[in-house]
């Protein structure tokens, strides 16, 4: 038996958005109804980084690489869940130093961010050393449970570092009833084009086979 978790956030309107600003909240808008056709038809109004979702490079480097090429291979695959709960504010090299990561995992961590329902204005983020230190380890990839990867960083380097080293970036999970441990990663992402990012359907599997 296997069990599955579904990590992504629901998308709708009034949803946690980045601080909390307006215009980066999703609408639907309705183009027809049952009132005036005979079929029912919307249209999505959405920021590329709307809830759980993948950056591309292009996000914070100039003349960076587009969404198209990050592979699907890259999204799939073993993971590790790291509990990281007491962090109250920026998860540091030794913060994860204490997790032995090793090159090739990708990382999911897991902090008090998942224990809360709207956007924390000082939610925990990944530091630049952190981010250093497991580019420099040679990791896959790395998510977290906050809208941003990074909070409160001139030059963006958390990102830079990860996207210099081709580490994936997801950010936006929910982890809240996650065990640490190691699951199957399924990211499944909009198959964008020319973006800086798209939403991502994220899943976990635990009792398979890894």
């Amino acid at each position: 038996m296997f069990r599955l978790y579904d990590i992504s956030m629901p998308i709708f309107e009034g949803m946690p958005v980045y601080k909390n600003k307006p215009e980066k909240q999703p609408k639907v808008e309705v183009l027809q109804d049952f009132t005036a056709a005979s079929a029912y038809e919307s249209r999505i109004h959405m920021d590329a980084h709307t809830g759980t979702h993948v950056d591309a490079p292009l996000h914070m480097i100039p003349g960076g690489e587009t969404f198209e090429s990050i592979s699907l291979e890259r999204l799939v695959g073993r993971c590790r869940v790291l509990d990281l709960t007491h962090v109250t504010d920026g998860i540091s090299k030794e913060d994860l130093e204490r997790h032995y990561p090793v090159a090739g995992e990708f990382l999911l961590l897991k902090t008090l961010n998942s224990q809360e329902n709207g956007f924390m204005p000082e939610f925990v983020y990944l530091t630049e050393d952190g981010a250093k230190y497991l580019a420099e380890l040679g990791i896959r990839g790395v998510g977290i449970d906050a809208l941003g990867v990074e909070r409160s960083q001139a030059g963006h380097p958390t990102h830079k570092a990860l996207f210099g080293s081709n580490v994936i970036i997801i950010e936006g999970l929910r982890l809240g009833e996650v065990e640490p441990g190691d699951y199957l990663l399924v990211a499944a992402p909009l198959k964008m084009v020319g973006t800086e990012a798209a939403p991502a359907r994220v899943l976990l599997i635990e009792g398979l086979a890894l």
